[in-house]
């Protein structure tokens, strides 16, 4: 059951499986390879966050290697946020770092044999949705109704329909995107070693450094730089 969660040349499929079910009632509900890589996601997060608070909390002044680390990821969130969003990045720190390091961690997991959350649309479309309510949430506190009501109808009140259907398309684009790229990247390996299996030996490392590392960190940056901009265009010059 539990062989549908990896990647490999033993199995080459790329579509999502189920890796065990349990009824409520009468509704069937399966756990699939998406639930098992997620729940392996949060572990790791939680010791590393774990760990990092125990860390930082009995810091010294000549950092050890994981203190090193830790400053080291936690200074380069830091300014990142600050050059995006100015003033306002002390408030959504917590946020985008949070969305930034699990975005990063499930892209990346291919290189473990795991099939990348963000591979699935039930993952990303979340995401996109969290982004919207923040975004939402504050366009409505720093702008009020009025000058909501006056974003959409501008130039002109007839292209209020169209702002709307811009505002709603948000959350769309942004997880659309996401898990768009990380799934090429999954079907393209998963092609590699069907087609090429009998010859697939050493060299897929190279394409994994690509589709998993590379072009994971870009959409992981791309993801959260687009969340950034677009609570700043909802908080203004507020």
């Amino acid at each position: 059951m539990g062989a549908g969660m990896l990647l490999s040349s033993q199995d080459l499929g790329f579509m999502i499986k189920g890796v065990f079910s349990f009824h409520i009632g009468d509704t069937e509900i399966w756990i699939t390879t998406t639930h098992v890589c997620l729940l392996i996601m949060i572990l790791l997060l939680t010791i590393f966050s774990l760990c990092a608070r125990r860390t930082m909390k009995n810091a010294s002044e000549v950092p050890g290697t994981f203190q090193c680390i830790v400053e080291m990821i936690v200074e380069m969130l830091d300014n990142m946020i600050k050059n995006v969003m100015g003033k306002n990045a002390t408030k959504f720190l917590n946020y985008i770092g949070t969305i930034f390091i699990f975005i990063l961690l499930s892209n990346i997991s291919g290189l473990f044999g795991l099939r990348p959350p963000t591979a699935d649309y039930g993952v990303t479309f979340p995401l996109g949705i969290l982004t919207f309510t923040l975004i939402t949430f504050n366009k409505f506190k720093h702008q009020k109704v009025s000058g909501v009501i006056k974003g959409l109808c501008d130039p002109w009140p007839i292209w209020a329909p169209i702002n709307i259907i811009g505002d709603l398309a948000v959350p769309i684009s942004l997880s659309l995107r996401l898990f768009a790229n990380v799934l090429s990247g999954t079907i393209m390996m998963a092609l590699v070693y069907g087609l090429l299996k009998l010859i697939a030996i050493g060299w897929p490392a190279v394409l994994h450094v690509y589709f998993d590392m590379f072009s994971g960190a870009i959409q992981t940056y791309v993801f959260c730089m687009l969340t950034m901009t677009y609570i700043s265009d909802a908080i203004g010059d507020n």
